[in-house]
């Protein structure tokens, strides 16, 4: 199944992508993309209702805003330096346990909104992910059954200002939680629909290719990250795990590079589609 919502931002409706058919509004089931509908067997019931009321659920308009792809999580966890080739590329060691961080959920936007640079930003960068999203409470969880907890995946950016990262206090969170910085989607492809242990992972700026890598190429797989976080925090139905960028991030490049006003930014994942992002500058309205 693959899982999307559309509509204005902040009165987003819950849809899904049926093959044959295309985008359907799903609204008539009565529930939104969040924790009690991923805690509660949420996609095998949408099925479901789907088969048995089609008529209940009229087509999306072609030129429908499309919104994240889950509604509003209780967190966002990250995965810093989960690529070799990106741990290198930024001069860091290559980490014995995966380096964790938060990103708020105040930074999530859809996956075709415009990305807006915060106030005072001049080293703002990209970071394609595969997003992991629960499906049910994690807590110590086996790196054995933590397969049994995935709902889904998606495709995601985590947006980093360098500066606010590295020059401001060296914390990684305030540097990764501006509003816009956590595009998701465009849809949640389900567990059972797609193997996310070897996909590529792509981005480009203005046209010209950034990054390019697999998932295989993770250090630390998704069960192996899904039973260590569940180590050191709960993880709800409907959280969101960021597992890391490949290289080719602009702090990383000679002389290091970052967006700005006017850029575009494309990137994508095998199986889980493609977002695209013009970049507005920090007066923009917000």
């Amino acid at each position: 199944m693959k899982l999307f919502r559309f509509g204005p931002a902040g009165s987003e409706k819950p849809g899904l992508i049926v093959d044959g058919v295309g985008r359907v509004d799903v609204s008539a089931f009565g529930e939104d993309y969040g924790e009690a509908f991923f805690a509660s067997d949420g996609p095998a019931r949408l099925a479901r209702f789907f088969a048995e009321e089609p008529e209940r659920c009229p087509h999306v308009a072609a030129d429908a805003r499309i919104g994240p792809a889950i509604a509003r999580p209780s967190k966002i966890v990250c995965v810093g330096l989960n690529y070799r080739d990106h741990a290198l590329e930024t001069g860091a060691q290559i980490p014995a346990e995966p380096v964790l961080f938060m990103k708020a959920t105040t930074a999530i936007c859809g996956p075709y909104d415009d990305l807006v640079l915060p106030r005072g930003s001049v080293k703002t960068d990209w970071e394609v992910e595969l997003g992991v999203v629960v499906g049910k409470t994690a807590r110590y969880v086996s790196e054995a059954d933590a397969p049994s907890h995935v709902a889904g995946f998606v495709l995601l950016n985590d947006y980093s200002e360098r500066e606010f990262q590295r020059e401001r206090g060296g914390q990684f969170t305030k540097g990764k939680s501006a509003d816009t910085f956590a595009p998701i989607g465009p849809f949640v492809a389900t567990a059972d629909s797609l193997d996310a242990s070897d996909l590529r992972l792509w981005l480009a700026v203005n046209g010209a290719a950034c990054q390019d890598s697999r998932t295989s190429e993770l250090i630390f797989s998704v069960p192996r990250l899904i039973a260590y976080i569940s180590s050191f925090m709960t993880l709800l139905p409907g959280d969101l795990i960021s597992t890391g960028t490949p290289a080719g991030v602009g702090l990383g490049r000679k002389p290091p590079s970052f967006l700005k006003a006017g850029d575009c930014v494309e990137f994508g994942i095998d199986g889980l589609g493609e977002a695209r992002q013009q970049v507005s500058g920090s007066s923009a309205a917000w």
